[in-house]
């Protein structure tokens, strides 16, 4: 009986090792970067009995019914909005000639397949207190429509805050849309979003299900990562902030919490409706209301949004980023919680360095998810070693996606600098170019440098051997994280 059993675990490690071999050839077939497909093939075939399953849950980043059905849903969903005279007004809202507008923003301009458009007034929003502040105050006055998405929403104070504001809004006859990620909400209870439905509000959960009838219960890897409110076509905000008290600094393992949204208002409004409802109309078959103003004031700062996503024809996360390097000239800094760069991303790095630009990367020194902080580390000092500046941040969790280019351009939005939002995730990043908002911007992350650490090269080298083979390891890893 014992030699059966023995017989029976021999031919199940020999199927699973063999599924390995299989899986590890499909990862080189199908996986879209040369570093994730060596790095799934090696741990396919090394480790099978630790991978398989999260290959099959994970690891086809290139999930080719997905992409092609929310590509088919986006082109409905611009026939349904050109009935609506949408689209004409975005191409006649562009304010700004060609020669007003940065080589950098042009390019941006044709990946996000937007416009820039002019005549926008911004407010930076610093941490969870004056964001949240900023956006309960704007759902309040609520008198239209209120549209709102989030990758993470908790039952919890802040997230119960939320929820009786929608609800009010809704009582009131204020049509309001709710869009959370499946996948990141997952801990959300089912009586918070009921309670929602049983009010009033319209709610949607995103994920990468595609409606033709094939099953995606495998497919977890494509999420959205966006953070969007727009109230009555007037006030918008987008950043790096969740829905959840972690947000306003009450995690202790993690306080205090640093974040940053912005405030906008004006005809780039009509961009971040379009992005909402490309999302709401994958999740339904239906658009929300989106409106517009008869006119906006003259003047004010010029605004570029980029949407990204694993549907666009181009890799426009990635791109985005390459783009904004190449374009600086002088200076250009950038902080992110995770930093497990591509080939084509570090690479711009290392030529800005070259070039004489001032480049300084913000990460925090506090980890959130222990692996992705070990290969941050390790990038990191390859970073320092071609002469980027590496700061961490000292007082608690970084989680702010901020660029400032030169004097003149800034960035606020959703994407991490990373793999997962370079090709994996939906996310909103807004790119202005005013020479007062950049110095805002400036001042803040000065702010941000004084209470930070400085790395140097040996940082890395003085940890412990087992730490650096931790590293290394995740480092291996870094391109399916």
């Amino acid at each position: 009986m014992e030699q059966d059993a023995l017989h029976l675990w021999g031919y199940l490690l020999g199927l699973i090792q063999l599924l390995g071999a299989v899986a590890a050839l499909h990862a080189v077939l199908t996986v879209r970067t040369a570093q994730g497909a060596i790095a799934w093939a090696i741990s396919l075939l090394f480790m099978p009995y630790l991978t398989l399953l999260p290959y099959l849950v994970f690891g086809r980043s290139r999930f080719d019914a997905y992409i092609q059905a929310r590509r088919q849903a986006d082109q409905q969903m611009h026939r349904a909005m050109a009935k609506l005279d949408w689209r004409p007004w975005v191409e006649e809202a562009q304010a700004a000639r060609e020669s007003d507008v940065g080589r950098s923003l042009r390019l941006l301009a044709r990946l996000a397949q937007q416009p820039p458009l002019a005549n926008n007034q911004v407010r930076l929003l610093i941490d969870g207190e004056a964001t949240f502040s900023a956006i309960f105050e704007a759902i309040a006055a609520a008198r239209k429509v209120v549209l709102v998405q989030f990758f993470i929403v908790h039952d919890d104070q802040l997230g119960r805050r939320l929820q009786e504001l929608l609800l009010e809004r809704a009582a009131a006859g204020v049509p309001v849309f709710f869009l959370y990620d499946r996948v990141g909400c997952h801990a959300l209870p089912r009586r918070y979003v009921q309670r929602l439905r049983e009010g009033g509000v319209a709610v949607q959960a995103f994920s990468a299900s595609v409606r033709s009838g094939m099953l995606s219960r495998f497919q977890l890897n494509f999420r959205n990562h966006r953070k969007l409110v727009v109230v009555d076509g007037l006030r918008g905000f987008v950043g790096g902030l969740n829905v959840g008290d972690e947000y306003l600094g009450q995690n202790p393992r993690l306080s205090p919490w640093r974040d940053t949204h912005m405030e906008l208002r004006g005809p780039v409004l009509a961009c971040l409706q379009e992005s909402f409802a490309q999302d709401w109309y994958w999740a339904c078959r239906e658009l929300p209301p989106l409106l517009l103003a008869d006119e906006y004031p003259a003047g004010g700062v010029l605004c570029q949004v980029v949407s990204s996503g694993p549907a666009d024809p181009q890799e426009t996360g990635s791109l985005l980023f390459v783009a904004a390097i190449n374009a600086a000239r002088r200076r250009i800094w950038l902080t992110s919680p995770y930093f497990v760069p591509d080939e084509a991303v570090f690479a711009a790095l290392r030529l800005a360095v070259m070039r004489g630009v001032e480049v300084r990367l913000l990460l925090p020194a506090r980890p959130d998810h222990r692996v992705v902080y070990a290969a941050s580390s390790l990038y990191a000092r390859e970073a320092l070693a071609a002469g980027v500046r590496v700061f961490r941040y000292q007082p608690g969790f970084l989680h702010q996606k901020v660029l400032l280019i030169d004097d003149d351009t800034a960035a606020v939005g959703s994407a991490n600098l990373d793999n997962r939002s370079f090709r994996l995730n939906f996310e909103l990043t807004v790119f202005t170019i005013d020479t007062a908002f950049a110095a805002e911007v400036e001042r803040m992350l000065l702010n941000d440098f004084s209470h930070s650490r400085e790395m140097d090269i040996d940082d890395v080298s003085r940890a412990h051997q087992l730490k650096r083979l931790g590293m290394r390891v995740a480092r291996l890893i870094s391109p399916i994280l």
